[in-house]
């Protein structure tokens, strides 16, 4: 694979869900959401490649018959965080239809079925929850609970796939989808610059941080910003930025990262205090110990400042994900088969965590020079985009033909 052939498939997606705003909204079960997935149809269709959507709203290209069983699956998601960036999640995906198709026209011939995959839900930018295609498929989300999750405006994820014609009815674990499956790897853009460090354009993955978003309740007491004196007040605001300055600090001290990156005020006009704050921690770190220390003494210290501002503090966690060791002899025989490329751990989380607990899952990333991700400037290296493809139709190949 060269440069100009990754660019030619690449730039025939990347249009899809740009804002003029800048980055991408690729949420899910939207009608930009309907469009990556007739993409995604048409590539496949293109190779002939037999395409099914399961009871879980994720989309697969078959090459064989899946039912044979030990299925070698490949792929990533579509879905974006609010004005993301253009690779994490869509690399994955564009790289296995490239990757099938060096396997194809090298003349290759499988042993098992090789399944392209688009997970849905991945981001958890629309509905708040990451991962639900999978987590669902394999029974971590209650499918109920999935049917009730609501975006900013109110709509349910139920209602989300009426408006596309998809039954929420049928949502649940798919154990038997999972047997099928005897192995995963998910190509991702790096989340960092470990690579660059390298001089690297492809690594593998040993583990995930452990991490979880918890949804924090202020309360106070609503009133005039302009009449109230300043010890009359119950403003649930303080209480919150100071959680905003102690989660960093926390964070830091044990050595893990800790971050408020969405907050909403009731009623949210600019000349009344806040009568309630809500405010998403989002929290990793290198073993579950120092999560749980950070999230220890993030509390300890907001619960005090709460008794002094005359408020009140509830927390809940909306997600949390143990570490994931993926497997050791997968990723080994990968990183050798690619001539001992990088390894390295990620705190990002991924579908290919949540698999992991039930198929012997590997990850590949593609090195991305400036580090960025989850913003409009996230990129990778066309080249380096390429030298992906090739690792990754190399490790399908041996484990598929």
């Amino acid at each position: 694979m060269d440069a100009a052939g990754f660019r030619e498939l690449w730039g025939d997606f990347e249009p899809i869900g740009r804002s003029p705003e800048g980055g991408y909204l690729r949420y899910s079960w939207t009608e930009t959401d309907l469009e990556c997935r007739n993409w995604f149809r048409a590539q496949a269709e293109k190779r002939n490649l037999e395409v099914e959507t399961d009871r879980n709203g994720n989309l697969y290209a078959w090459w064989g018959d899946r039912h044979a069983g030990d299925a070698v699956l490949t792929g990533s998601h579509f879905d974006s965080v609010p004005h993301g960036g253009a690779y994490d999640g869509p690399l994955g995906i564009v790289s296995a239809f490239l990757a099938v198709d060096e396997l194809r026209a090298s003349g290759a011939k499988r042993r098992h079925p090789i399944g392209i995959v688009a997970f849905s839900e991945e981001e958890g930018g629309r509905f708040g929850v990451p991962c639900v295609g999978t987590r669902l498929m394999t029974g971590a989300l209650d499918a109920d609970r999935a049917r009730d999750l609501t975006d900013s405006d109110g709509v349910t994820l139920a209602e989300a796939m009426d408006s596309l014609n998809a039954d929420p009815s049928v949502l649940g674990p798919d154990p038997e989808r999972l047997r099928q499956i005897g192995v995963f790897v998910e190509l991702h853009i790096e989340q960092g610059r470990a690579l660059d460090a390298e001089d690297a354009p492809v690594g593998v993955a040993t583990a995930i941080w452990p991490h979880g978003r918890w949804r924090f309740t202020f309360t106070g007491e609503a009133n005039h910003a302009g009449t109230t004196r300043l010890p009359d007040r119950s403003d649930p605001m303080l209480t919150a930025a100071f959680m905003i300055l102690a989660a960093r600090k926390e964070a830091r001290l044990a050595g893990g990262v800790a971050t408020v990156g969405r907050i909403e005020s009731d009623p949210g006009a600019a000349n009344v205090i806040a009568g309630k704050v809500h405010a998403w921690l989002d929290a990793r770190a290198p073993d579950e110990a120092v999560l749980n220390a950070i999230l220890e003494g993030i509390e300890s210290k907001v619960s005090e400042r709460a008794g002094r501002d005359g408020t009140q503090v509830g927390s809940r966690a909306e997600s949390e994900t143990p570490v994931v060791e993926f497997d050791a002899a997968l990723r080994d025989r990968i990183a050798s088969l690619l001539g001992g490329v990088p390894v390295l751990p990620t705190g990002a989380g991924h579908d290919a965590g949540v698999v992991s607990a039930h198929v012997p899952t590997a990850m590949l990333f593609v090195r991305n020079r400036t580090g960025i991700s989850h913003a409009p400037s996230e990129t990778a290296d066309d080249e380096d985009c390429a030298a992906g493809v090739d690792a990754l139709a190399a490790v399908l190949r041996e484990l598929a033909c």
